[in-house]
């Protein structure tokens, strides 16, 4: 075991001597920081994250923190964890595998461990080692001394003692000063991946403009740590990631939750049309609710419901009265919603349903991923229920897909489901912002006129029927749950006319189809198999497919951003294959829809486990599949 030891008595500088450190290129590199939920490592995971951003690097990231509110400190379910990987350039993933795991107590290292490889890097806060703290952990004895790290590099670091040191002076409670040790972390891992620290620094002025105290205290603290990476003898290398070449552009860092919130605030004003968000809490979606609320200065209005049926019914009640209605869940607020859903269908009105989707059933694993509600929302009604349903691929996708979703719904008087996934939702990624001239423009078409009208008239192209609002002189008409005549929308029992009006609404979603682009293929449009995935297996699925192609394998991808209707390529993007594989955070639900649809024996991937799906999974796969 390698173990470095800052051994110099706390609060004393320490000295290089004569020899100068050393500076490594590396390509990427992939950092998880963990410690107590208390210890602020999404904060300081997001800091550096900004910082690599903003120096010009590529980024992906993803969170982990755990469901509880509040877990028991120095206990494994209380851990929370964030991993980035900043690269010279393009990547699609947060990486499989920490390069570095800054452990600041033994439960983080004990959770995290087994995600590292022999070799990489362990740097541990030494204080946190305590008996009480190891014996919370489940360890028998330290890790640190007993030979349990005998495989990694191993820097321990009194960050406590550190932090304390460099706070001495400074009129604040210990426990208060305390909580900012994460920004000596943050500063030493500055120092080592030669970041700056000048954008930390104003955002900590900007954001404890009101306590002075706590901004000095960050301030020190991450100073201390940067400072001791550079003065300290346990490190003797520096290492650098050089800017990656991005498409030219402006970028901004962004998350999937806040780019639906920017989606949505976008398509707004692009349709020229109000905008009502109505929306119960719930894990993950709960930020979109929060982002919108702070757009009121746009044409966005936010409504917090009693619970999910309110929401839904609201939303529903804003796009009768010719407003765009927009309403988000997770899981089980997507079942709850259900029957308000179903009113959509029946009145062809144009709702859009966002389900952030989680680990389930029931509640769970509320604060973990999955990708398993793809047929509830296909068929999760009663009766023939059909709507459309898009998939974002990426977090900053989710800007454009939720404009999607938009104009599906108001184009074609249909409720949409937009399913992304904690996955997406939490993590972040450069987005590079569009033009305005660029995105697509909605045109709200309301009926106004009183001669011809009929609320169940359709237009000849799309099957859409008029979009009358409420109040408009002449047009009172009467739409609810019960089936419609087809055309005068007077209440109907006539078996025929139900037959006619269930298959019209099926073709209806069927020629969204004629709307949508082509599926695109990754690779050669024929081979010996193609990866066929929707939703966030995207950058998985792409790095994987770059690595074996790599070795001359024969091996293409296509990624679903439309999962009903299907695009209408798809049958002859399958049919230029072999054999097809369908990696899934279920257990096979688009490889049922495949299966059924173009009777391929498509084989599944599937991972239930609340994580993003690994590279190497899939590339596994893969070569299983070739052999």
């Amino acid at each position: 075991m390698t173990v470095e030891r800052a051994s110099t008595p706390v609060g004393m500088k320490q000295t290089m001597g004569s020899e100068a450190k050393k500076k490594e290129k590396l390509n990427r590199v992939t950092l998880r920081f963990a410690g107590d939920s208390g210890d602020g490592m999404q904060l300081t995971g997001e800091r550096f994250t900004d910082t690599s951003a903003l120096f010009g690097n590529d980024i992906s990231t993803v969170p982990d923190f755990p469901a509880e509110i509040r877990a028991p400190a120095g206990t494994l379910p209380g851990v929370s964890a964030f991993q980035l990987t900043f690269s010279d350039e393009k990547i699609y993933t947060p990486g499989d595998a920490p390069d570095v795991l800054v452990a600041m107590n033994p439960a983080a290292l004990r959770t995290n461990l087994r995600d590292l490889a022999k070799g990489k890097v362990v740097i541990a806060n030494t204080d946190s080692f305590t008996d009480d703290n190891l014996r919370k952990a489940g360890w028998k004895g330290n890790p640190l001394e007993d030979g349990t790290l005998k495989d990694y590099r191993v820097f321990t670091v009194p960050i406590t003692q550190l932090t304390r040191a460099a706070l001495k002076d400074l009129a604040l409670k210990q426990v208060e000063g305390d909580r900012t040790k994460n920004f000596f972390a943050l500063g030493l891992v500055f120092w080592l991946y030669d970041r700056p620290m000048d954008s930390t620094l104003t955002w900590i002025a900007q954001k404890f403009s009101k306590r002075p105290e706590i901004a000095e205290a960050n301030v020190r603290t991450l100073k201390a740590g940067y400072h001791f990476g550079e003065t300290t003898e346990i490190f003797h290398t520096q290492y650098e990631v050089e800017k990656a070449v991005l498409e030219p552009g402006l970028y901004r860092k962004v998350s999937g939750n806040e780019a639906t919130v920017l989606g949505l605030v976008a398509i707004s004003e692009l349709a020229n049309t109000p905008l009502l968000y109505a929306s119960y809490p719930i894990t993950p979606a709960s930020d979109i609710l929060h982002g919108l609320a702070q757009h009121k200065n746009f044409r966005v209005k936010t409504f917090q419901a009693e619970d999910e049926i309110a929401a839904c019914g609201a939303a529903l009640g804003a796009s009768f009265g010719g407003q765009l209605g927009i309403t988000g869940t997770s899981g089980p607020g997507l079942c709850l919603k259900s029957e308000m859903i179903n009113l959509a269908v029946m009145t062809e009105l144009p709702l859009v349903v966002l389900d952030v989707q989680r680990g389930g059933p029931s509640t769970g694993l509320p604060t973990k991923t999955e990708q398993a509600d793809l047929l509830m929302a296909l068929a999760g009604r009663n009766s023939e229920s059909p709507l459309a349903i898009v998939a974002p691929q990426s977090p900053a996708d989710c800007f454009f897909m939720v404009i999607e979703a938009v104009r599906i719904a108001v184009q074609f008087m249909t409720p949409v489901i937009f399913l992304s996934d904690g996955y997406l939702a939490n993590s972040s990624e450069p987005w590079r912002i569009p033009d305005i001239k660029d995105l697509p423009r909605l045109e709200v078409r309301y009926w106004t006129k009183k001669e011809g009208f009929f609320p169940y008239l359709r237009d000849p192209k799309t099957l859409a029927r008029p979009w009358a609002v409420p109040g408009t002189p002449g047009l009172e008409h009467r739409i609810g749950g019960i089936e419609k005549a087809e055309t005068t929308g007077n209440v109907s029992y006539d078996p025929d006319n139900h037959d006619r009006m269930t298959r019209l609404r099926a073709e209806k979603i069927a020629r969204v189809a004629d709307t949508i682009p082509p599926l695109e293929v990754y690779g050669d449009s024929k081979g010996d198999l193609l990866v066929l995935g929707w939703g966030s297996t995207y950058g998985a699925i792409r790095s994987a497919v770059d690595q074996v192609r790599k070795r001359g394998r024969r091996v293409s991808s296509s990624h679903l951003r439309y999962l009903n209707p299907f695009p209408k390529n798809l049958g002859e993007v399958i049919k230029g294959f072999k054999r097809v594989l369908i990696p899934e955070g279920n257990l096979g639900q688009l490889r049922m829809m495949i299966r059924s649809a173009f009777l391929v024996d498509a084989v599944g991937l599937n991972r239930v486990k609340g994580q993003p799906f690994k590279i190497a999974d899939i590339e596994q796969g893969i070569e299983e599949m070739l052999k």
